[in-house]
């Protein structure tokens, strides 16, 4: 089952001798359940790819498709209003909230749409990431990683369509990384989440299952082997 289908996307910014070819038709598509990765150096294009395909930025032309949905058909009201319905983010620099504890954080997005957590669905989460025992932490009582942790809890609770991870162990040392990886792989696997993660370490790719590159704006698809490929 299809979750996300790019097609043909194009980025350009500025004219004439300014101009830049940031997304040169790209075209791929991941099914439920997938973690794959975006690697490429920084001005690749792979942050710009992210922000089209989470409706944070306008593509030039071409579409995005999220579970048959073309993205930017909708009106910009309707479209925010599936972002948040059905598009989890893991920034690098975290952005909880800070006056909120770690439990507040995470239920966040659900009370933004006037929904009511469920207890159960709260606890699972919050042992899966290791958090029970500091459910009622301040972010600034947690280390880097334990933060990223409820980042991640934060882009599960609403059991989006797909889950975009923006270099989500860039402030972190490697233990932490590892273990967020992990805990990624565990999501993925788990409850069938879909990702799409962007990274410039090549060395996170070995547990996803499909690899990208971005170089120049061109997307270029490595498979499933990236241990392999990327040696």
């Amino acid at each position: 089952m299809k979750i996300l289908t790019v097609q043909n996307l194009c980025k350009t910014y500025g004219k004439g001798e300014a101009r830049v070819d940031a997304l040169k038709n790209v075209s791929f598509s991941l099914e439920k359940g997938e973690f794959a990765a975006v690697v490429g150096e920084s001005g690749s294009g792979k942050s710009t790819l992210l922000n089209c395909i989470g409706a944070l930025d306008t593509p030039t032309s071409g579409e995005v498709r999220m579970d048959g949905q073309d993205l930017f058909s909708m009106g910009e009201e309707k479209r925010t209003i599936f972002r948040r319905r059905n598009i989890g983010f893991i920034f690098q620099s975290f952005q909880l909230v800070s006056e909120l504890n770690v439990e507040q954080n995470i239920i966040f997005p659900l009370l933004l749409d006037y929904k009511k957590p469920k207890p159960a669905a709260v606890q699972e989460i919050l042992e899966l990431l290791g958090l029970t025992s500091r459910r009622n932490h301040l972010p600034n009582q947690l280390s880097g990683g334990q933060q990223q942790r409820v980042a991640i809890g934060r882009a599960l609770i609403t059991k989006p369509k797909l889950i975009l991870a923006d270099e989500p162990t860039g402030n972190l040392d490697s233990k932490n990384s590892r273990d967020v990886m992990e805990l990624l792989t565990q999501a993925s696997r788990h409850y069938q989440q879909t990702i799409l993660m962007i990274t410039h370490n090549r060395n996170l790719t070995a547990s996803v299952d499909r690899v990208f590159q971005v170089a120049d704006g061109v997307l270029t698809d490595l498979g499933g082997e990236a241990d392999e490929t990327l040696s």
